[in-house]
């Protein structure tokens, strides 16, 4: 039973890390509205090592359109702007010898459903992956049931891992619907 017990432990915990992994490529599909999420990704040579844009530099969004990025020091502004222009957020930053700005363009209507078709792509790939650790598990418990484990048992931890597969597979749904909404709001 102590088995079967880690097994329901080790869906849940890769069931929470396949769900947060989703939420996280979908913040990664910007809605035409400035976030400093939005570079994330991007990284800038600094003393000869590939460093995240928000070790180097503070990044805030003055309005809804508009991300500035003060780097901690002056020089990296050209390294800033050439990280920016090779990263494919497809934005062409500015630079005031201060501080880089970057103005984000509002999204098209075909550009907000390309946007959504990413979502929902992405929203399935998030469901294949607890269907596959709902696989995963159900087959650590069919070994265990070989080995000796009571069938009531893992019968009813199987019942248990798809009730967990369900509950997930809805969370993804929520995330999804949220962030069409986010995408088709003008």
């Amino acid at each position: 039973m102590e088995e079967i017990q880690m097994y329901l432990d080790e869906a849940q915990d890769m069931m929470d890390k396949s769900l947060k992994h989703t939420g996280a490529e979908f913040s990664k599909i910007r809605a035409g509205k400035a976030m400093p999420s939005m570079l994330d990704g991007i990284t800038v040579e600094y003393y000869g090592a590939a460093t995240p844009l928000s070790q180097v530099a503070s990044v805030n969004t003055p309005d809804a359109r508009t991300l500035v990025i003060k780097p901690f020091e002056r020089k990296l502004i050209t390294d800033i702007e050439r990280a920016i222009i090779n990263s494919d957020l497809g934005l062409t930053p500015s630079s005031d010898g201060e501080v880089v700005r970057l103005n984000i363009p509002a999204l098209t209507e075909d550009r907000r459903r390309d946007l959504v078709k990413a979502v929902k792509n992405e929203s399935e790939a998030g469901k294949v992956r607890i269907r596959n650790i709902r696989k995963d598990i159900n087959e650590g418990l069919r070994k265990l049931l070989k080995d000796g484990a009571s069938e009531d048992d893992v019968k009813r931890a199987e019942e248990k891992v798809q009730k967990r597969t369900d509950e997930y597979i809805a969370k993804i749904d929520v995330l999804m619907a949220d962030k069409e909404k986010e995408l088709m709001t003008i």
